[in-house]
């Protein structure tokens, strides 16, 4: 696996080398590592870089001055030696934007009190997640082989069976195929089977899977660096009426909000969808979260999908659609696809699996 995030920096550097312009500033200081990671390549726990029109400049400290030389490329490197903070700060001129959503107020005061003559600051977070929110196809590429290792997990463990073993079982098994492939799990998996699976973000525990039971299943890989999430939900023998409705429901509303998706589109309008039909059919206080979010070098990335969200689609966006129905002490259900935002509609869904109700030994 490569330990890098899949792309180019360099491309990446000058969209944001122009998008800083735009916006009247001479530079942005980028400390988050995220953003550090996407910008660079950079995967140590120190490092920051400082990027303008005719600017690129990477730093660390002198633990990583190694790692920095391998995988860092266009960027001049430069190990400060001394105190971190203030080393930052002596390298900034002109009117410098720097990521105020990921600083704290302490470190944002230390900024302003170390900065040279001729030195403004500028509150400028977000200016890299808006440049991550849409994919390039090296990105979507990766984010596919990840959502194609995570289909293949969810069939092995359909094949090994899921009766009669733990929540912790299956998912400990999930954990350790995507590590054998030379992955990570992009979250701690849920396995949540029979009432537990009314709870959306249940943690796998020691319950026994039993028979006549739904299962939520709820994993994603990550490899070279990018993302992967898919919901399934499953049946043991034979789920009572109540069970079979909640799913049948559920898909309705997933299948309609996957249709309603295309450029141009308000998120909360896509969500909408899916709520409209779950509330017709009567469970429309038993889903209770967003119908979906972002996917990327992160989990949980832009744009949003929910009631309140003020994002609107665009091509290159990777969207998870999720709705779910959940009834306390008795049972839940969540089905998500991870899919690409195209120009007329879905232009990919990465997750292939079948979505009719499967039920596993």
């Amino acid at each position: 696996m490569s330990s890098g995030v899949a792309g180019s920096p360099g491309t990446r550097a000058d969209r944001l080398a122009a998008a800083v312009a735009e916006d009247a500033l001479d530079q942005l200081l980028v400390t988050e590592l995220q953003n550090v990671e996407y910008l660079t390549g950079f995967t140590g726990t120190n490092g920051a870089c400082i990027i303008g029109p005719e600017r690129r400049q990477f730093l660390t400290d002198f633990r990583y001055a190694e790692r920095a030389e391998e995988e860092v490329e266009g960027w001049d490197v430069k190990v400060i030696s001394g105190e971190w903070l203030g080393g930052l700060v002596d390298e900034l001129e002109g009117r410098v934007g720097f990521e105020d959503d990921h600083v704290s107020v302490r470190t944002a005061r230390q900024y302003a009190e170390r900065v040279g003559d001729g030195v403004e600051l500028v509150e400028a977070g977000g200016m890299v997640e808006r440049l991550r929110r849409v994919k390039d196809p090296l990105e979507i590429g990766a984010i596919n082989l990840a959502a194609v290792l995570t289909d293949r997990i969810y069939l092995e463990a359909i094949e090994r069976g899921m009766l009669g073993r733990t929540e912790a079982d299956v998912a400990d098994f999930a954990v350790a195929r995507m590590r054998e492939e030379g992955a990570e799990p992009s979250f701690p998996p849920i396995v949540a089977a029979g009432p537990n699976g009314a709870l959306p973000h249940a943690e796998p525990g020691d319950r026994v899977i039993g028979p006549d039971e739904l299962i939520v299943f709820d994993m994603g890989s990550k490899l070279d660096g990018y993302c992967s999430d898919c919901t399934r939900t499953f049946a043991t023998g034979s789920p009572d009426t109540e069970a079979r409705e909640i799913y049948a429901v559920t898909l309705e509303a997933q299948l309609a909000s996957l249709a309603a998706i295309k450029s141009g589109v308000d998120a909360a309008t896509v969500d909408q969808v899916a709520r409209d039909i779950i509330t017709a059919a009567g469970y429309g206080d038993r889903f209770g979260h967003g119908l979906g979010h972002g996917v990327g070098i992160e989990i949980h990335e832009a744009p949003r999908l929910g009631p309140r969200s003020e994002d609107v689609l665009l091509v290159g966006d990777i969207v998870t659609v999720e709705p779910g129905i959940y009834l306390p002490g008795k049972a839940g259900v969540r089905i998500e696809d991870m899919v690409e935002v195209g120009e007329a509609g879905v232009e990919r869904n990465f997750s292939t699996l079948d979505k009719q109700l499967t039920f596993v030994n």
